[in-house]
């Protein structure tokens, strides 16, 4: 479904991004990681067609992204981003109805639109509150109605910058099991993750990132690895559990490993 080859996106002399090949499949969840400034909002700007790569191109359902309209595109993939904050004092479920927007290029919204809206809302477990103001919801609640959104557009390719983040152990797991879900149903997922954890038990695969470059890309357990994780991280790393089974990675302090 998506498909970058030989990516890369420069500013000035500096690349924030190069030399990236990812294929992910519908049905697929690819877990994006790496540390900050690593480039992955970049690269998840560039999958979007946010960004136009310097460098490289992206493919999606067997087309360059350069050959989509906005419209066409706004069909077939949605956007979580990390910016999520409302200027205008809109209603849950006035967000949530953002999503139809693709879909009424040309034509008034309809009852069915409206019924789109409203199972999304469900699904999210957004439903108890979509008469609130989105400005005076918690962190949870405004995360499950641009969850809403996403879910209302219809799109096939899902993509998502930090979803979890400022989100407590229940709702990023939740969140997480819906997107999960999502990509059994025939989906492309492609997340940004920092949980390392969370990445080895929801994806199918993993892309490591550091200054911009890949290191690792393949199945959760051949790369998150203690060794390549303590150099792309610097910091040493112990799992916990049985090899060939999900281990649990824990950072540890380097006084505690030279047991100073």
């Amino acid at each position: 479904m998506l498909e970058a080859r030989n990516l890369g996106y420069r500013v000035g002399e500096r690349w924030l991004v190069k030399g990236v090949d990812l294929a992910v499949r519908g049905g697929e969840f690819l877990a994006v990681l790496g540390p900050n400034g690593s480039g992955k909002t970049t690269l998840l700007r560039l999958l979007s067609g946010e960004l136009r790569p310097s460098l490289g191109e992206v493919w999606l359902q067997e087309k360059p992204l350069a050959a989509y309209t906005s419209e066409r595109l706004a069909r077939v993939r949605a956007v979580l981003s990390q910016n999520r904050e409302m200027g205008f004092p809109y209603t849950a479920y006035e967000v949530a109805f953002l999503g139809r927007l693709p879909h009424l290029w040309g034509r008034r919204e309809s009852l069915e639109d409206h019924a789109k809206v409203e199972a999304a809302l469900g699904r999210a477990q957004a439903a108890g509150f979509k008469e609130r103001l989105f400005p005076s919801l918690s962190g949870g609640e405004a995360m499950r109605v641009e969850v809403a959104r996403l879910l209302a557009q219809e799109a096939r390719l899902f993509l998502l910058d930090e979803p979890t983040n400022h989100l407590d152990p229940r709702y990023a797991l939740e969140l997480l099991c819906l997107f999960r879900a999502l990509a059994y149903e025939g989906s492309a997922v492609v997340a940004v993750l920092h949980d390392l954890n969370l990445a080895g038990l929801f994806a199918d695969r993993v892309l490591l990132l550091k200054d911009g470059r890949p290191v690792a890309y393949g199945a959760p357990q051949a790369v998150l690895h203690p060794a390549l994780l303590e150099e792309v991280y610097e910091v040493p790393f112990h799992a916990l559990g049985q090899p060939g089974a999900f281990r649990f990675l824990l950072p540890v302090p380097k006084e505690v490993v030279h047991g100073g």
